[in-house]
């Protein structure tokens, strides 16, 4: 069952993360959906995975500094579990 939730993140990361979505042609939501059930699903299976800053700075509502490189992380994890 689906259930909204609101999330609170850098509007140029959001509307980045839009353009990326419509140009792969997924909506936000199920690409937020997708991310997050991968880092669940190896967290589950006891893996250990990389904690990028992007992420850090989500749970500790930082923002990022201006050169921080997450388009290019978000691409990679993006075609690595396409």
């Amino acid at each position: 069952m689906d259930s909204k939730l609101t999330l609170k993140l850098n509007k140029d990361i959001i509307e980045k993360a839009k353009k990326y979505a419509s140009g792969q042609n997924r909506s936000l939501s199920s690409m937020i959906e997708s991310l997050l059930q991968i880092v669940l699903t190896k967290d589950e299976a006891g893996n250990d995975f990389e904690i990028t800053p992007f992420v850090r700075s989500m749970a500790s509502e930082t923002s990022l500094s201006p050169d921080s490189d997450t388009d290019e992380y978000f691409e990679y994890i993006i075609k690595k579990h396409s």
